[in-house]
């Protein structure tokens, strides 16, 4: 199994993404926004959480369309895995691999905290390690989560059961308590809290593991 990180200027997740994959079995590969394509391969790619272009313009819409994101869609389009973290959420949505958009939080301030979570669908290679509507205790680092959409676009992720995540206590204002969504074909997550930082005891909790372990999982009995 291999997994792929992409590092844009001001990515400041991306060695904590790697190292996630890494403890549930996965090779990992390192890219470089101006990479034209991913590594043979790979099976993941993963876009980590921080301020890649320095939030310029909006958060994720220069890198959106960095020379990788081509490479990205072209995975995704085979039905590669996609995962989106933080400011990777954000990338997803300006690239059109998500849909909807991450606006600034309703409270106007950065959060930077512990919150639970609700496993709203285990109907994903991402979910599936979690029993439906349990509890987990993932950190949240944003100033942009604060996610929309139109009506329309918000009861088809309801009614398709491609909200993975949703907040018991909405610390942004997302619409619908949404932390992250899920594809179409289900094969691309993009959420805002960091599993990647919910990992490993010494970080305080390993409830975000089980999502990277169950990925391998799906993978390895592919």
């Amino acid at each position: 199994m291999k997994a792929a990180v992409v590092t844009f200027p001001g990515s400041n997740c991306d060695r904590d993404l790697a190292v996630a994959f890494e403890q549930a079995g996965f090779e990992v590969a390192r890219v470089w926004h101006k990479d034209a394509d991913l590594p043979a391969g790979v099976d993941v790619v993963g876009i980590p959480g921080g301020f890649s272009h320095g939030d310029y313009l909006r958060c994720g819409a220069i890198a959106a369309r960095a020379p990788v994101m081509a490479a990205v869609q072209r995975h995704a389009d085979r039905g590669g895995f996609v995962l989106g973290i933080c400011n990777g959420f954000q990338v997803l949505t300006e690239s059109g691999l998500l849909p909807g958009a991450l606006m600034r939080n309703a409270g106007l301030k950065f959060i930077c905290k512990p919150v639970v979570l609700k496993v709203a669908t285990t109907d994903s290679a991402f979910t599936s390690g979690y029993a439906l509507g349990q509890d987990l205790v993932v950190p949240v680092a944003h100033h942009d989560g604060n996610y929309q959409a139109d009506p329309e676009t918000l009861d088809r992720l309801e009614g398709e059961g491609r909200i993975a995540f949703t907040y018991a206590e909405n610390p942004n204002g997302a619409a619908r308590d949404i932390a992250g969504v899920l594809s179409a074909n289900r094969r691309v997550l993009g959420m805002m809290p960091h599993p990647e930082r919910a990992a490993d005891p010494a970080l305080g909790g390993t409830d975000g593991s089980a999502l990277f372990r169950a990925l391998a999982g799906q993978l390895a009995t592919a």
